[in-house]
Parts: structure tokens; C-alpha cells; sequence
């Protein structure tokens, strides 16, 4: 797919979630090109308190599908990225929480800037002691945030299911003092 090179204002208001893959390789490379801009994300005390496994297997992804009710996003995709919170390098709940949204977001833009879709799953919240258990992670020192999964957009699967996107007038959550 053909990169474009995007304003950065263009490229924060293009992004959006995508759930429509074409399973097709993307190179480890790529991968970490897009966790290089989460590690800019700004943390307090540059904590930066992010865990990522990073997961293309497919037995390892069917085990996490099991555990979403986006169980085929997630297969469907080439890679998902399963984001934690790592608790040894917290220092301040609220802060930390901050930190690991630029982290997600900085990763979604990211994704969006080489061309790629993502979508950011949250529900599996619901069952995050499990995906800590596939990882061997103990819940006291890793904590899930959500997980993004991402690949090649299958362009004519989105167009299908693409609708308008809507998006509160500024004036509607502002007041001028």
C-alpha cells in the first residue's frame, strides 16, 4: 500500500478504527517503527510504564479471540499488539492511566502513518486475569489496558461497512472563560 505523507493535524483527523484485514505479512521492522511512536508518548516522571507483547502467532491469537467477543478481528489481523501496564514502573494510578492512553494513541497514529489499519479492543477488559495467565504475566505486576490489532486494510470489506463518522461541534463540550 502506498504511504502518504500526512499533515499531522490530517493525519489526527483521518485516523479511524479498523476492523477489515487482508492477512498478509507486515515485517518486524514496521512493527517496531510503530512501537517507536508509543515510546514518545509523554508519562509522568518519564515512567513510561508500558508492557507490549507483541503477537502474529496464530495459535496465540486464537487463545486471545477466545477471550473477546471481536474474537475474528483479532484473528483476522496480522499482528496484535497486547498492552499492559506495568505496575512495577507506576508510581501515580491517574498519571499512569494518561501515559498509557498517549502510549495507545501514539500507536494508533502511528499504524494510521504507515498506512495501516488498527482498532483499539477494549472489551476484553473483561477478561484480563485470562490474558494475563496466556502470557505468564502476574496480574499484581501487569495490568491490561486493551489490545490493538492491526494489519492491512481490506479496503472493499470497509467500504461496506464504513459509515459516516460523527464527531461532537467543539462548540458542544467548550466554554470560553
Amino acid at each position: 500500500m502506498e504511504s502518504k505523507t500526512l499533515e499531522l493535524i490530517d493525519l489526527i483527523k483521518s485516523r479511524r478504527s479498523v476492523r477489515n484485514f487482508i492477512y498478509q505479512k507486515i515485517d518486524n521492522e514496521t512493527i517496531k517503527e510503530i512501537l517507536e511512536c508509543g515510546r514518545w508518548a509523554p508519562s509522568g516522571q518519564n515512567s513510561q510504564p508500558w508492557k507490549v507483547c507483541i503477537v502474529a502467532h496464530p495459535t496465540v491469537k486464537r487463545m486471545i479471540a477466545e477471550q473477546s467477543e471481536y474474537g475474528g478481528i483479532i484473528e483476522s489481523a496480522y499482528v496484535n499488539l497486547i498492552i499492559f501496564l506495568d505496575l512495577d514502573r507506576s508510581y501515580d494510578r491517574t498519571k499512569d492511566l494518561q501515559a498509557m492512553g498517549a502510549f495507545i494513541q501514539n500507536i494508533l497514529l502511528g499504524i494510521h502513518a504507515k498506512g495501516l489499519g488498527g482498532v483499539w479492543i477494549g472489551e476484553i477488559l473483561k477478561n484480563k486475569e485470562k490474558i494475563n495467565e496466556i502470557f505468564k504475566l502476574p496480574t499484581e505486576k501487569y495490568e491490561l489496558m486493551c489490545i490493538i490489532t492491526f494489519g492491512i486494510i481490506d479496503e472493499a470489506m470497509e467500504g461496506k461497512s464504513k459509515k459516516e463518522r460523527e464527531r461532537r461541534t467543539i462548540d458542544e463540550f467548550i466554554d470560553w472563560y
